[in-house]
């Protein structure tokens, strides 16, 4: 999985619409291996960042869970260490 996509599901306040077609742009760059498409690809590009941003919107909107919503500045936190412990910056 790339990286850069980030856990959108179960946070308070929920994700943004910034969030997901960040996430949507990152997943559609991934698969196309492309961070920026030409010109003969861009419109295409942009359809399947649209759909994907939609589905994935729907996605998280219909998702359920009993567990409590997660602080974005604890997850930050403990993603700071992991990366620390996984690079040796600490």
């Amino acid at each position: 999985m790339c990286r850069n996509i980030r856990v959108l599901h179960n946070f308070e306040p929920p994700a943004t619409d910034d969030e997901v077609r960040a996430a949507a742009i990152q997943y559609v760059r991934k698969i196309s291996g492309s961070a920026k498409p030409s010109q003969a690809n861009q419109e295409a590009f942009d359809r399947a960042v649209d759909a994907v941003a939609a589905i994935t919107q729907e996605l998280l909107d219909e998702l359920v869970t009993n567990a409590s919503p997660r602080d974005r500045e604890t997850e930050a936190t403990k993603a700071k260490a992991r990366a620390a412990v996984r690079y040796g910056t600490r």
